[in-house]
């Protein structure tokens, strides 16, 4: 059996878990998530419980090929042939299992830990060794408790050095995870505020990040961040670095910027050495000494360091989706290449519903520590499992074990240059690409040729904060209580398929539109979850029950306009959602008329009332309370009369974002989710750091001017500047959404991390800034709002809210995803 395969009766005893084995089984892939299952035969499912309970997803695991299960309980199930290992914790027992895998090789491991960088770092050792070492390492940032075991899992007799992060957010976590990484060398990394809500102090989060290296032989870190906890080193050696200790090991006495490099002279046993570092901002340097210190403590030579740091290539650590030509969408990922991250990437890819047709275009994968007719039987398989429709594989590798590959439509080039020009010739259509390639591939030119040609004015949405603020929510909700995400005005601007797609796969309960026509569009994306229409038109009922959306009914008139049509079309039962005006005063049905409805609805077999709903019109707002009460006091009436008549009970739900937080009383079956889910909502108090914004808008400067003083700038020449200086024209207008509120300085925009104001009035594609005294030239990058220049200033400057600033960014403006 190979080294990284165990029987499923050994599994038994290593976790020390209760149950029978009915059959027995090699184990070699365990999973924790239903929907990420590759080699079921062979896997072995833990059901976690976290926000979602995993028992909930044994049943499609099983559906998935798995047969093997470590459950909390499993009298209830009764899938023939499964084995269930019942353990009081899984997800202690996917550590142990984790643990005692990680014992049994004698490989050297290095252990990251710190605030920030760690991925960073870890990948950038990664580039450094890998020449010499046959190196195993985290997957991405699977960095977390269950992260660590899942990346340890990987280990293999082939494997002679190990590069492992670990991330902890509270006290108590890193324990377990330096009994699974168990690091000889430890490194940390810097260290920041990031998590420091789950920690009495910063003193106390620093003592538990030294946890991991308890048992370490040696520790590199920053001499600065570690002064004062000399006696909490519980490494026997250290090696250190600063850029202002002499003490240090390595100490930088000369940082210089020489053409968009860093370059370093520093003291190292007594001698001068000098790096040069291809980056020059600051995370970026901190970094690349952190692994210059790690190199040298490792024994390398300051020549050969320096040598192999001048080449380190950037991390892209996120998959970029973007539309392409031919109505194709395009997620690029195309700077690494490994089988795990290319399980991830994958992964990604089966979360597109937006086109039928999957298509992967591939490189060879290098450093794999596997030997080619393993490495590409393996890919093959993992393709096969992910129903990949069209396989274009470029490389020598590739090319010479095409056999190994059965995909409907499959071809192979022998670089990159090939392909490119066969590009074409390959008819990409109504599909979606992912692009996963090794960094000596350039597969940016692929990326380039089918991405749509764009406006350079971007919104950048990052998925993985939108499932955050998800997840943020739900913790916030007892068991059972549904969310229905609003994703109506184009999902508040951020996009349509690529956020319903999150979500849908992330299994919110329902999704809402304000018009037929946003939820047609999104049925023909292939999203299959319930849609709620808050608007629906008479005039197309017809599209409205051909894609299967469901009206909300809040007149008498949409009622007997709507069970009119479904009496002429011979339609019964059919779902549609019932809304009470309770002090909103904007659409519903009013108390007095609650008596009339019920008549109306009873026995009528047109329609089956699905929910019943209100609104409250000031949730975020404590001076309003009083009249916050009066609304679920009126509305608890409305539907317990409701559901009298029916004889059968609804979904009730009243708390939208704001009422998420501060009502928790009136959660009732559903809540509705909106601005919150894209990180904006004024009732989560500053000290509760959770929600995270997911978009930020950049453009860049067409041109720099130099004015003089009393020049005068814009249209009507409402501008000018006070003395001499420069203004940057910039590529964003009020046709592409930044409203001409915004003119005459009362806008201000990040240039060169910078804070300045506009200058005359915003024009219909371009508006000015005053740079003046900044090094600012054409092409640099311009930032309207992000995670630092937030919407909410933006909002207080012109004397809105947020959701007017997001929604009305134009859909001219070209919108990027990122997923890590």
């Amino acid at each position: 059996m190979p080294n990284n395969s165990y029987a499923i009766s050994a599994i038994k005893k290593i976790i020390k878990a209760d149950g029978n084995i009915v059959e027995e089984y090699t184990i070699s892939a365990l999973f924790t998530d239903s929907r990420r299952i590759s080699n079921p035969a062979e896997g072995l499912f833990f059901a976690l419980s976290g926000r979602r309970n995993g028992h909930e997803f044994v049943a499609e695991a099983y559906a998935g090929g798995v047969r093997n299960f470590v459950v909390e309980h499993g009298p209830e199930f009764n899938l023939p042939g499964a084995n269930f290992l019942i353990v009081p914790d899984p997800l202690a027992a996917l550590q142990a299992l984790a643990a005692y895998h990680r014992n049994r090789f004698k490989l050297q491991v290095i252990g990251i830990t710190g605030s920030n960088g760690k991925t960073i770092v870890k990948e950038w050792l990664y580039q450094l060794l890998s020449a010499d070492k046959n190196i195993v390492r985290n997957p991405k940032s699977y960095n977390s408790q269950i992260g660590v075991p899942l990346s340890v899992w990987q280990i293999n007799d082939r494997n002679d050095l190990g590069i492992f992060e670990a991330g902890i957010s509270t006290v108590n976590e890193m324990n377990r995870l330096e009994a699974i990484i168990k690091p000889e060398i430890g490194v940390l990394t810097h260290m920041g505020p990031a998590h420091d809500e789950g920690f009495e102090s910063p003193r106390q989060k620093l003592l538990e990040k030294l946890g991991l290296f308890k048992n370490s032989r040696l520790l590199i870190h920053n001499y600065d961040q570690l002064i004062g906890y000399e006696k909490d080193i519980a490494a026997k050696e250290t090696f250190t670095w600063s850029r202002k200790f002499r003490e240090a090991d390595l100490y930088v006495f000369s940082e210089t910027v020489i053409s968009k490099n860093y370059y370093f002279r520093a003291r190292y046993q007594a001698k001068e050495i000098e790096c040069l570092v291809p980056f020059t901002d600051q995370a970026s340097v901190e970094n690349a000494i952190t692994c210059w210190a790690t190199m040298l403590a490792l024994g390398y030579s300051a020549v050969e360091a320096d040598k192999r740091i001048e080449r380190l290539a950037p991390v892209s650590m996120r998959l970029e989706l973007k539309n392409g030509v031919n109505n194709c969408s395009v997620i690029d990922d195309s700077y690494n290449s490994d089988l795990q991250s290319l399980e991830i990437a994958l992964n990604f890819l089966s979360q597109q519903n937006q086109h039928q047709k999957k298509t992967l275009i591939l490189s060879d994968i290098y450093q794999s520590g596997l030997q080619q007719d393993v490495l590409y039987k393996q890919v093959a398989d993992l393709i096969r499992t992910k129903k990949i429709d069209k396989f274009i594989g470029v490389g020598e590798a590739l090319l010479s074990h095409q056999s190994y590959f059965d995909v409907a439509e499959q071809h192979f080039y022998a670089d990159t240059t090939t392909l490119l020009q066969q590009l074409k010739a390959l008819n990409f259509k109504d599909e979606t690409i992912l692009i996963k390639g090794s960094r000596s591939f350039e597969f940016e030119q692929i990326s380039r040729a089918l991405s749509q040609k764009a406006h350079e004015t971007v919104m950048e949405i990052n998925l993985n904060s939108l499932l955050n603020n998800l997840n943020f929510y739900k913790s916030k909700l007892k068991p059972g209580v549904k969310v229905m995400a609003m994703v109506k005005a184009f999902s508040y601007g951020s996009g349509t398929f690529e956020v319903a797609n999150m979500l849908q796969y992330n299994k919110v309960d329902y999704l809402a539109v304000a018009y037929i026509d946003e939820g047609v569009a999104l049925r023909q994306a292939g999203i299959i979850l319930p849609i709620k229409v808050l608007n629906p038109e008479a005039s197309a009922f017809d599209k409205l029950t051909e894609y299967k959306l469901e009206p909300v009914i809040y007149s008498f008139g949409l009622l007997d306009d709507f069970v009119g049509y479904a009496s002429a079309q011979g339609i019964a039962g059919y779902p549609v959602h019932l809304k009470i005006d309770t002090g909103m005063h904007r659409l519903g049905f009013e108390n007095y008329e609650i008596e009339t409805l019920c008549d109306m609805l009873e026995a009528n077999r047109y329609v089956r009332v699905q929910s019943v709903f209100s609104h409250l019109a000031a949730s975020e707002a404590p001076e309003h309370d009083e009249f916050t009460k009066k609304q679920i006091k009126r509305f608890e009436k409305a539907f317990k009369e409701i559901e009298r008549t029916l004889g059968y009970k609804v979904i009730k739900h009243i708390c939208n974002t704001a009422g998420i937080i501060r009502w928790p009383s009136a959660h009732y079956d559903m809540v509705r989710l909106g601005i919150g889910l894209y990180g904006i909502d004024s009732s989560v108090p500053a000290s509760e750091a959770g929600l995270q914004p997911i978009a930020s808008l950049k453009t860049s400067v067409a041109q720099v001017k130099k004015i003089g003083a009393g020049d005068t700038i814009s249209y009507g020449r409402s501008g000018s500047l006070l003395k001499d200086g420069k203004i940057a024209t910039i590529r964003i207008g009020y046709a592409d959404g930044y409203l001409r509120a915004f003119g005459k300085g009362v806008g201000k925009m990040l240039v060169k991390g910078a804070l300045v104001p506009t200058v005359g009035n915003i024009t219909m594609d371009m508006c000015m800034l005053d740079v003046s005294g900044l090094d600012v030239r054409e092409g640099d990058e311009v930032i309207i709002f992000d995670e630092h220049q937030r919407i909410e200033e933006l909002a207080k400057q012109i004397g809105t809210i947020p959701y007017e600033i997001l929604t009305n960014i134009s859909q001219r403006v070209k919108r990027v995803y990122f997923y890590e």
